[in-house]
């Protein structure tokens, strides 16, 4: 499939995915839903993913030029968050390998939920997220309004999806929305660098990490404890862990095959 909306590029068990809309800030048409979706479908010899926006942006969210829509027309809009943003939040959050977001720019709407989606959030210290759905009488979709309370709790929640107000990088890291926010010109270094070490990591471990974690806030702690169990007997065998037990004593890298 040739790529009009998107670039995808595979090299070094590093997939890199760039929405290519610059003149749009990199919002979402369906044409671009489709080929994200592709893209995604092509990820068996990664061991992490980066996903970013071209040119000075992330993502504005949906393009809403794309709906077509006479003024005073009204659309389905549950029909495009089931067809498209929803099967996109749950590829994302399901995905095995670890998820980066390298948010250059503004992020907004169903962009910011997009990035806050990802396992891990790198931001440049110029970058804003921001919630824009309630200028246009709308709710924050794409899992916005179950993932900002559990990251920010409720007073942040409510105040940035009823005021829409744009919450810079810094200020996000510091409110644990994201994982970091950098100097613009290290932002690349800082990205390529952790997407190195995933690449290099032991793939089941890191899997069963973001598993874990993700589903462990539908679990009380007895469950959690049992699945704690169940998950290191399944990795203690793996031959992953003995490497990373041999690569420790001998002092060297490991080589993990992800068996």
């Amino acid at each position: 499939m040739a790529y009009e909306t998107i670039d995808f590029k595979l090299g070094g068990r590093v997939a890199r995915l760039t929405l290519n809309r610059p003149d749009r800030l990199n919002s979402f048409t369906v044409q671009m839903h489709w080929e994200v979706a592709d893209a995604l479908g092509k990820l068996a010899d990664a061991r992490c993913l980066v996903i970013t926006g071209a040119g000075r942006g992330f993502c504005a969210g949906q393009d809403l030029n794309d709906r077509a829509v006479a003024p005073g027309e009204a659309v389905d809009l549950g029909e495009s968050v089931e067809r498209y943003y929803n099967p996109l939040i749950r590829k994302l959050t399901s995905l095995p390998m670890p998820v980066i977001a390298r948010v250059n720019g503004v992020a907004a709407g169903a962009g910011a939920n997009i990035a806050l989606a990802c396992d891990i959030v790198i931001a440049a210290k110029s970058a804003k997220f921001i919630q824009s759905f309630a200028a246009i009488g709308l709710i924050p979709d794409s899992g916005g309004t179950w993932v900002l309370p559990r990251l920010v709790g409720q007073a942040r929640a409510l105040g940035l999806a009823l005021t829409g107000e744009p919450l810079p990088a810094e200020k996000a890291a510091d409110w644990g929305l994201i994982w970091k926010a950098v100097e613009d010109d290290q932002l690349d270094g800082e990205v390529d660098g952790l997407a190195a070490k995933f690449a290099g990591g032991a793939p089941r471990g890191l899997a069963a990490i973001k598993r874990m974690i993700r589903e462990s806030w539908g679990q009380s702690l007895d469950q959690e404890l049992e699945r704690q169990r169940d998950a290191m007997r399944e990795l203690g065998f793996s031959e992953d862990y003995r490497e990373g037990v041999r690569a420790f004593m001998e002092k060297r890298a490991p080589n993990f095959t992800g068996k």
